[in-house]
């Protein structure tokens, strides 16, 4: 069916999965609607999600929607993207049930900005938190190194980190701290005696080096992970932070990094489960 601006109807347009080949088309898309093309962040969700996109009739993509599962009882959705000339048909919501009807009865969660908002309070979200993302070039002080136990990652760590994720995520995400593990620029431990306690990683996108997870059991301990990662890095930070975390925003501001802009946390079918106020920073906003 064909509608008044002579465009396929959204309801005749089929969600398929999408797979590495369409990696071009859903960069194109991000150019399309202003974000950048991340294409080390889309094929670490090519990786451990499920991408599912509407094909345009006339070449590339409509839209995209991605869909991590953490096991059976957890979901994070992302990338919900609709081409411009796409706007205002359905195609977001569309999309949005696709994912839904995939993760069943699983919780899930996403970051909403305030355009998608709106759509995902009558799909079921409701607004949970709020994090605030700073970008800038890190400075730390020399007090933000003295925290005791702090060093680089060694690979017999990643047992004890991906344990440390489980327990703060709620989830089983060994995959996806593995694959990171293998893209992060550098990962520090927290170690208390001759345990490790917290974590955090730096992976490069494409103007900046993204910061997390950090997970924690302090806020001091936090801001020494973040410090320690940042001091062996070149280029401006990206750091997306719970709006619970004050100190650690102000901080992060005082040292050069000020506040870019706020997302929603939203979550559909429960409470998000874990530790969570282990939880400094996610790996991504689209992933948690």
């Amino acid at each position: 069916m064909i509608d008044s601006t002579g465009r396929p109807s959204a309801t005749d347009m089929p969600v398929r999965r999408l797979g590495l080949g369409d990696l071009r088309d859903c960069l194109l898309l991000a150019i399309d609607r202003q974000w950048l093309p991340e294409e080390a962040k889309w094929r670490l969700l090519f990786e451990v999600g499920e991408v599912y996109g509407i094909d345009d009739p006339c070449g590339g993509l409509a839209g995209t929607v991605v869909l991590a599962r953490y096991g059976r009882d957890l979901g994070a959705v992302s990338m919900v993207l609709v081409a411009t000339r796409y706007g205002r048909m359905g195609l977001g919501r569309r999309l949005m049930l696709h994912v839904l009807d995939r993760a069943g009865d699983a919780t899930v969660f996403l970051s909403a900005t305030e355009y998608g908002r709106g759509l995902y309070q009558k799909l079921g979200f409701r607004a949970v938190g709020e994090i605030v993302t700073h970008i800038g070039h890190l400075r730390p002080e020399p007090e933000d190194f003295k925290h005791d136990g702090l060093r680089p990652a060694r690979d017999a760590d990643l047992a004890a980190i991906r344990g440390l994720d489980a327990h703060a995520s709620g989830a089983p995400r060994a995959d996806l701290i593995t694959r990171l593990s293998s893209i992060a620029e550098q990962t520090r431990v927290a170690e208390r005696g001759g345990e490790v306690v917290g974590f955090g990683a730096a992976w490069r996108n494409v103007d900046n080096v993204v910061v997390g997870p950090v997970i924690a059991d302090s806020t001091a301990m936090a801001r020494g992970l973040i410090a320690g990662l940042a001091s062996e890095l070149h280029g401006p930070v990206r750091l997306d932070l719970g709006a619970g975390e004050a100190g650690l925003s102000g901080w992060a501001a005082a040292r050069g990094m000020p506040p870019a802009f706020t997302t929603t946390l939203m979550t559909r079918g429960g409470p998000l489960p874990g530790a969570r106020a282990r939880i400094y920073a996610p790996v991504m906003l689209a992933l948690g």
